[in-house]
């Protein structure tokens, strides 16, 4: 019998819009901090300068079904495993050609189809589970803790 992965800790969810003509689909599971750090120095869960699944379990994938830019550089279309690497004043963003994988354990940043940095901002209200946010102007969303960091998809 399958898994049930709505009862893992860290549940599913899926994020779809539409930008323009092309279809953004990201598929992620939701951790929740439960009085851990998320980022930062005491044992986070996603330590800075080191590579993240961008969320919990199987590692997050982006779909495009068109080419896109992403912070102005392109990114073909087809399904990319999502990887961040948090910083206190800068996260690299990173689509990565394997996007069927279990976290980063494997992740090989010779199979990256592209990288950009961006610039993550603090929240005034904490966000207790990891959530990945994506709207038809483009802009997609990472909010965890009090920290947000976001790329554009044009």
């Amino acid at each position: 019998m399958p898994e049930d992965k709505s009862k893992r800790p860290s549940p599913p969810a899926v994020v779809k819009t539409t930008v323009g003509s092309t279809d953004v689909t990201i598929d992620y599971s939701r951790p929740s901090l439960k009085s851990r750090e998320a980022f930062g120095d005491k044992t986070p869960l996603a330590p800075a300068g080191e590579v993240w699944r961008t969320g919990a379990n199987e590692a997050t994938t982006f779909t495009v079904s068109k080419p896109v830019k992403i912070e102005g550089q392109t990114l073909p279309a087809g399904t990319y495993g999502l990887f961040t690497i948090p910083g206190p004043t800068e996260w690299t963003i990173v689509f990565n050609k394997t996007a069927k994988q279990w976290g980063a354990f494997k992740y090989d940043a010779a199979q990256d189809a592209l990288r950009v940095k961006v610039k993550p901002k603090t929240l005034a209200t904490p966000v207790e589970q990891f959530t990945i946010t994506a709207d038809k102007s483009g802009k997609v969303a990472l909010l965890w803790a009090k920290t947000e960091a976001d790329f554009m998809v044009k």
